[in-house]
């Protein structure tokens, strides 16, 4: 009698989650990335101006960021989930990131010394070689970050294995990292002697100012380079040849590379959306309403504490200058606190019952702070009618009190702030691992719901406000509106993640007795 032996598959253990050091190496990345962007938000409108761009170019030109998050991400993360270099998956593409972004800091420092040594004329106000040189190395820029942060959040992903507590504490660590790199970009931006560290930035075509701006990119380029280096020696990440398991993952996808290999990238994308699960669905709707409410604030913050609170204008006098630098000193406090709640989030978590309890309530307060605007900019308003004012001169500052208000709402937004850099992108995280998605793909979808919001909220915040007679208020009560409704769909329709992996020895043992 013959025996029929039947070989199953051994089922194969969940990946292991790498040590908490290497995850944070990795997340480390984000400060040296951030850095740069405090410098862009602080910097680069001035040097624009020192330029000559004309106003409607710097339309276009900060249209630069929405659409390479729109495009790069999903296009980087397709192909890092497909890719097969010995290197990894996401390393390649993080290097990659970090050089292109040296280039385009060279670019961009150096445009006016460019510019002059192509034939711009320094007498003229306007240089156009080296508009053209900085337009260039400003897109090369934004589509450099947005082609390192989502391999970063992807790498985060790979290396916490299917421990969703731990892939909760990389994103937590990583939105650290981030308020690191705005503290880092904002107080170098606010330092007007920082050329000195390097005399050679000075030159004909190159200003003080500009000088200055160089030395921040230097220093920026210098973090960003050194955390990367660091991070990717440190970090191994399963390549397609290191167990059956990937080898069988790397086989599928070539197979479905093959079955369709005339279908282009745009039809993977709708095919992605067309895959996603309603975890996903409900997940990428709370994540575009939340950024509805973020993106007036967000690109107006400053200009708000200029006008209403300040009650000053655009290029005249001195309260506009006065509020922008008070409205830069509540950033730097935003992301103080924005730092300090990120390592707490996963605590502060379990003590209100879960992530999507977490998310739902800070929703909330982010919709109570930005209605705290109206009250802010009332009480400003009716300090300035209650002076007396000789004709001509401009009103006194804001009171202290009002001014403390203010800056107040700059701190208290660092707690929603910080869940929203974190728990949006676990949660893409873990429901993709459930259904089997590629993370890189993934988080570049979610990245759409952060993008399209951001391009329609510049595109209409400036008519919505003037419909109500101009200022930046009707755009924050909207964005009141719209955290409410975040708030609300994250408490009611939003799943709550899978229990996590049992993290101790005891934890698993039992797991395994179970099974």
């Amino acid at each position: 009698m013959e025996v029929e032996t039947i070989h199953k598959k051994k089922p194969q253990p969940p990946p292991q989650s790498s040590p908490l050091r290497k995850i944070i190496l990795v997340a480390s990345i984000a400060a040296g990335i951030q850095f740069g962007w405090a410098l862009q938000l602080s910097l680069l409108t001035p040097y624009v101006q020192l330029l000559g761009i004309p106003h409607t170019w710097a339309a276009f030109i900060w249209l630069c960021g929405p659409i390479s998050g729109m495009l790069i991400q999903p296009i980087v993360g397709y192909h890092s989930d497909r890719c097969t270099s010995r290197f990894g998956r996401r390393r390649p593409f993080i290097a990659a990131g970090s050089a292109l972004v040296a280039i385009a800091v060279f670019l961009i420092g150096y445009a006016a010394d460019l510019g002059h040594l192509f034939g711009d004329n320094l007498g003229k106000p306007t240089k156009p070689r080296a508009i053209a040189i900085f337009v260039v190395g400003f897109w090369i820029l934004d589509v450099a970050n947005n082609m390192l942060q989502g391999p970063c959040r992807a790498l985060l992903a790979d290396i916490s294995g299917s421990d969703t507590k731990r892939m909760r504490t990389a994103n937590g660590f990583y939105s650290f990292f981030m308020a690191v790199g705005n503290v880092l970009g904002f107080s170098a931006g606010s330092y007007t002697h920082l050329h000195k560290m390097f005399p050679f930035t000075l030159s004909k075509a190159c200003d003080v100012y500009c000088a200055n701006l160089k030395s921040c990119f230097f220093l920026s380029i210098a973090l960003l380079i050194a955390l990367t280096i660091l991070a990717l020696m440190s970090v191994t990440e399963p390549t397609a040849d290191d167990d059956d398991d990937d080898q069988e993952k790397q086989e599928e996808i070539q197979e479905d590379d093959n079955a369709k290999p005339s279908e282009p990238f745009l039809g993977e994308i709708i095919g992605a959306f067309r895959e996603l699960q309603r975890p996903m669905w409900v997940l990428l709707l709370v994540t575009c309403l939340n950024w509805i409410a973020w993106f007036p604030f967000l690109l107006f913050d400053t200009d708000w504490m200029g006008r209403e609170v300040y009650g000053g204008e655009v290029g005249k006098g001195r309260l506009y200058d006065l509020g922008v630098r008070a409205g830069a000193l509540g950033l730097m406090l935003n992301s103080v606190v924005l730092g300090c709640v990120s390592l707490g989030i996963e605590t502060v978590a379990r003590a209100l019952g879960g992530v999507k309890r977490l998310w739902g309530i800070v929703n909330f307060l982010l919709a109570i702070c930005l209605a705290m605007t109206v009250l802010v900019t009332k009480l400003a308003e009716s300090s300035r009618h209650g002076t007396t004012v000789v004709a001509e001169a401009e009103p006194p500052p804001p009171l202290g009190g009002i001014k403390a208000g203010a800056l107040a709402l700059f701190a208290v937004l660092g707690i929603p702030q910080a869940v929203t850099y974190s728990v949006p992108f676990a949660l893409a995280s873990i429901f993709c691992s459930n259904s089997g998605a590629g993370q890189g793909l993934s988080l570049g979808v979610l990245n759409l719901a952060i993008v399209v919001p951001q391009m329609v909220v510049s595109v209409a915040s400036g008519p919505w406000d003037a419909l109500f007679g101009g200022g930046n208020l009707p755009a924050f009560v909207l964005g009141a509106i719209a955290a409410v409704l975040s708030g609300i769909l994250a408490l009611t329709m939003l799943p709550s993640p899978p229990p996590d992996l049992p993290t101790t020895k005891n934890e698993r043992a039992a797991a395994a007795a179970l099974q």
